[in-house]
């Protein structure tokens, strides 16, 4: 009905003209049944160019500004089209999106949370270490308290102790509960009589080529002597007196656990036994604390270096006073010029057959080793060596017959004293003579003439060397 109206419209239109509209029916793409209808121009022989017609000129230009605004905000909003798509698909490295900075987050926060499990696992064992530590000392202490008699008991009264197997109380010659002390516990190991005898034939006083001075030629392997199993004893001190003065002999003991600030407790055994087993029969506090692991014990006095000062004091073991105390002149201290393990070992004192040593550096001997002579009573400085050896560059000292001898390392197992310099001839030499560090962590040695023995702390061990000398 529409197509028969167009038609009669397009006819009545042109029919003045005599001109014919055409109409067509068909199918479009979709299949969608389209009319349309044809007529010629009344006035136009041929279709003018379409770029020709100014408002279809100026229709496109419009549409094309239109497009290039609408893709301009696109892209300034990373818009899903294609220009849009195009700028937001690919994103700067610099700036990551916001699900990708997310995960890299949560990422973080999981590593952190393994580290701190981590770090809760290792306080929790240890403390469960500390935990048993400490059970195990309140049972020792439980254990010396009811071996005490009790007050109103038989005996002299509250502080004695009960004598094993006996109904009496006897009197101790030491009793620890007024001072803080660190209660410490020994073990012995057992070594062949045929290894000590062997050794004994070879570096004690008495085989043809050990008698009197020489040089040193042979260390033998290390004898432990006690252990400390507390921390304060990881390194330390111990020693004898190769010339007492009574009430002491040569086998009374002492010992000198280093570690801490306040380092003041100096423990006196009366027979090496009593080491091993780690009660002391007495417990002097020094005036001054002292610092590393220097001291030496020498006709009745213990020399040491005073914290943090370059003098060394000596204190009597009798009167349990400071008698005398002396500066030495450019002394590195506290860290200065220490030993290759550390530990504050500025200033050693050492004892050989010629009398009291001290071993240091100064500023002006730029690191190497210096030793001194002193005097025993006055601390004054009879004389003096500079060497060529760098103090820092070996791991300890030790002097015998007048002659400095050092140690190569303080932890390889197959160590060497490796240097000797000679004070009657100002020389020095190098030596190959091994030295074993058994514990790996050598933090004293010294000397004992009387006993022609090195004495060591090899972390929390002491330990003996025997040695052997030359002939003179």
């Amino acid at each position: 009905m529409a197509g028969a109206w167009l038609l009669l419209w397009g006819t009545l239109a042109l029919g003045s003209r005599a001109e014919t509209a055409f109409l067509r029916r068909a199918d479009d793409s979709t299949g969608r049944c389209t009319y349309s209808f044809t007529v010629a121009s009344p006035v136009e022989a041929g279709c003018p160019d379409g770029d020709g017609v100014p408002e279809l000129r100026a229709e496109l230009a419009a549409l094309a500004a239109r497009l290039s605004r609408l893709e301009s905000r696109e892209r300034g909003a990373g818009g899903s089209g294609p220009r849009g798509a195009e700028a937001g698909g690919v994103r700067d490295p610099q700036h990551p999106a916001p699900a990708a900075r997310l995960e890299a987050t949560y990422g973080e926060l999981l590593r952190a949370k393994s580290r701190l499990e981590e770090e809760k696992g290792r306080l929790e064992q240890e403390n469960e270490e500390l935990g048993r530590r400490l059970e195990s000392s309140a049972q020792e202490i439980a254990r010396l308290r009811a071996t005490r008699c009790p007050p109103g008991g038989e005996g002299p009264g509250r502080g004695a102790l009960r004598a094993p197997g006996k109904g009496r109380c006897r009197a101790p010659r030491w009793d620890p509960q007024p001072l803080a002390y660190q209660e410490l516990q020994s073990e012995r190991t057992e070594v062949p009589a045929s290894r000590l005898l062997e050794e004994t034939a070879l570096g004690r006083l008495g085989s043809e080529d050990s008698a009197g001075c020489g040089e040193l030629v042979w260390v033998g392997e290390p004898v432990v002597f006690g252990r400390a199993d507390s921390i304060a004893g990881k390194y330390g001190v111990w020693m004898k007196d190769p010339e007492p003065v009574p009430p002491f002999t040569r086998e009374t003991t002492w010992r000198v656990d280093t570690v801490g600030t306040e380092v003041r407790q100096l423990f006196q055994y009366e027979a090496p036994e009593q080491l091993g087993r780690g009660y002391p029969a007495k417990v002097h506090i020094l005036p001054r604390p002292l610092e590393s692991t220097g001291a030496v014990i020498y006709r009745g006095g213990l020399f040491f270096q005073p914290r943090r000062s370059r003098a060394v004091a000596r204190y009597d073991l009798r009167g349990e006073t400071i008698t005398a105390e002396r500066e030495i002149p450019g002394a590195g201290f506290h860290g200065q010029y220490p030993y290759s393990w550390g530990g504050y070992t500025d200033i050693d004192l050492a004892v050989d057959e010629t009398g009291l040593w001290v071993i240091y550096s100064t500023e002006k001997a730029r690191g190497a080793i210096v030793l001194s002579k002193l005097d025993p009573e006055t601390l004054e400085i009879q004389q003096t060596w500079e060497t060529n050896i760098r103090k820092r560059g070996v791991a300890n000292s030790f002097v015998i017959c007048g002659t400095l001898y050092t140690v190569s390392s303080y932890s390889a197992p197959n160590a060497t004293v490796n240097f000797a310099y000679d004070t009657a001839t100002s020389t020095s030499r190098a030596l190959s003579i091994p030295f074993e560090n058994r514990f790996r962590y050598l933090s004293m040695v010294d000397y004992n003439p009387a006993e022609r023995q090195l004495f060591a702390w090899d972390s929390f061990n002491m330990v003996t060397y025997p040695v052997r000398l030359s002939r003179a």
